[in-house]
């Protein structure tokens, strides 16, 4: 009897273990993708790296004068946009910022906010929002005298949707919605769209090399303003992170890089700079 009842619950014993092994193989196949990117940003574009919990941020950015004037400004050098930036990362999936930069005089703060991450034999994407609003303190209240507070504020939304392939190549989309108040050319939307992509490459345990451009959708035809596109290096000295770049803005913020890069890469008027990322 004792044998009849075995051989009746082996082929229940089996289906339990079978359960239990695709419970497993679950639950150990879905594994967060990290490092998709080293840096905060790409160059210009925000990556979908955040801050951990309580690490905080100084960065630095800097754009140097058009090289394109040679000599007389020392490539650049002599006119310079900086942007000192401090960031902290309150959560794992959320970090925020200040700023003030250089150009427009202006202040900003921002955040982002990782939606999904992507996964080993998952999702295959990391998602993460970002949100920015900016101050643009040089207007001039007596060349404008009708001028408000809120004529002086844009604001960014960004979805930005990675994909880390590889251990050395992670590429980037970021569709993106910004707004400015005040437009110096009246026939520019104040309401505006691009779509911003960028890419990292490793080239070795510490270097890697960097790209990112933006296609702006509704720019009018008589702007002089151009598509903003920037290539570096990424350097990882193990306590901060140097990105050295060209680059036709320089302007550093959101609304300023996509709205108002005016060096134009076919005419060699570029801008070199640097982002030197420190955490604390």
């Amino acid at each position: 009897m004792r044998k009849i009842l075995l051989l009746l619950m082996l082929p229940m014993c089996a289906l339990a273990q079978d359960d239990l092994l695709a419970e497993i193989d679950t639950d150990t196949s879905k594994v967060v993708v990290t490092s998709a990117f080293k840096s905060l940003k790409i160059i210009n574009l925000e990556s979908t790296k955040l801050a951990a919990q309580g690490d905080f941020y100084f960065i630095v950015a800097h754009r140097f004068g058009s090289i394109k004037s040679g000599f007389e400004t020392f490539f650049g050098l002599d006119d310079a946009n900086t942007q000192i930036k401090f960031l902290y990362g309150f959560t794992d999936w959320l970090t925020v910022h200040v700023a003030r930069s250089g150009f427009q005089k202006s202040y900003e703060g921002a955040v982002k906010y990782r939606l999904i991450p992507q996964q080993e034999n998952g999702f295959p994407f990391t998602i993460v929002g970002f949100n920015s609003l900016v101050v643009n303190a040089e207007l001039d209240d007596s060349l404008l005298p009708d001028l408000k507070f809120e004529n002086r504020l844009n604001y960014t939304t960004q979805l930005l949707m990675s994909r880390k392939f590889s251990d050395k190549l992670s590429l980037e989309v970021a569709p993106t919605f910004f707004h400015e108040n005040f437009v110096a050319n009246d026939l520019q939307d104040n309401s505006q769209f691009a779509i911003g992509m960028g890419g990292r490459y490793k080239i070795s345990n510490r270097v890697a090399l960097a790209m990112d451009y933006a296609a702006h959708l509704n720019r009018v035809s008589n702007s002089v303003a151009h598509n903003p596109l920037s290539v570096g290096v990424d350097i990882d000295t193990g306590g901060h992170v140097f990105q050295l770049h060209f680059t036709n803005s320089q302007a550093i913020h959101e609304t300023g890089y996509l709205g108002n890069a005016y060096g134009d890469w076919g005419d060699g008027d570029i801008f070199f700079g640097f982002n030197l990322v420190r955490v604390f």
